[in-house]
């Protein structure tokens, strides 16, 4: 028999990110940095120089104070996750994208311009992967 689920408001009570919310996109983008095989070193520029001793921190499990910024980040991160499994039906083809040459990008891969370390750069490529599946 079915049953109707709530449904979540389209303007929540709470726009900001949950901590709740924040630590799970932690964890997702931590396996994420791994399956687009990601050094630390970039992975760190990627999250705003994150120090490496936090990062490691994270790796292994233990989140800490997570700010505005890096929640962002971390959302904008999930949005190209998302992009790309919308964009390839294989995972696998999403996972490599982002370590090829992109002409978009003035032939650097997605992880370069990611990790110079702004949040424009992720911005930048997550509006390049709505654009190319329709998204905006």
């Amino acid at each position: 028999m079915l049953q109707e689920i709530p449904r979540t408001e389209a303007v929540p009570d709470i726009p900001q990110i949950t901590t709740r919310e924040a630590e799970a996109m932690v964890r997702a983008v931590i396996r994420l940095f791994e399956k687009w095989q990601v050094s630390d070193a970039d992975a760190r520029e990627i999250l705003g120089g994150l120090a490496a001793r936090t990062y490691a921190r994270w790796k292994a499990g233990e989140l800490g104070r997570i700010d505005r910024d890096l929640a962002t980040r971390l959302s904008l991160l999930m949005g190209i996750h998302k992009g790309l499994r919308y964009l390839f039906s294989d995972p696998e083809r999403g996972y490599t994208w982002v370590k090829k040459p992109n002409q978009a990008f003035g032939g650097r891969t997605p992880v370069e311009v990611m990790a110079q370390g702004d949040i424009f750069s992720l911005a930048r490529v997550r509006a390049y992967l709505d654009a190319e599946r329709g998204g905006w």
